[in-house]
């Protein structure tokens, strides 16, 4: 789905904390979502959380700079951290050009699943995301 020039994927969760999560089984794969990675520019360095730690939903795990910007990653859910995307160390506009693909920043292993339900679905998020861009 495109939403006022952004894309939001239907299989996809999201947070207000500008965060998707793509849930396959108890794995959640976590990335920036779209309108934040446009909004930032273009993506110089991420701070990556450490593979094992574990995270409370909401919690600040890292966070991505630009030239201009300095912008935090939450986790959407709560779990361990079981990977996390190094090939960003190298490249961090990955994030820029596949959001939803190869810029994924973590995964974690949810340590409450019930947790999804405090996300966003594609419908919500995107009207969330009509009133944030209203906003900039």
């Amino acid at each position: 789905m495109e939403v006022v020039g952004y894309q939001m994927p239907d299989d996809l969760y999201y947070q207000k904390g500008f965060m998707w999560a793509r849930i396959t089984g108890n794995v959640a794969r976590v990335g920036l979502i779209d309108y934040a990675q446009k909004l930032a520019g273009d993506i110089s360095y991420v701070e990556l959380p450490f593979e094992g730690d574990n995270v409370a939903q909401n919690a600040e795990v890292g966070s991505v700079e630009t030239g201009k910007w300095v912008g935090k990653l939450y986790a959407p859910l709560s779990g361990k951290i079981s990977a996390v995307n190094e090939k960003l160390n190298d490249d961090p506009t990955i994030m820029n050009k596949d959001p939803y693909g190869a810029g994924w920043v973590f995964e974690l292993e949810m340590s409450d699943p019930s947790e999804v339900a405090n996300l966003m679905g594609v419908s919500a998020a995107s009207e969330w995301i009509k009133d944030e861009a209203k906003k900039h």
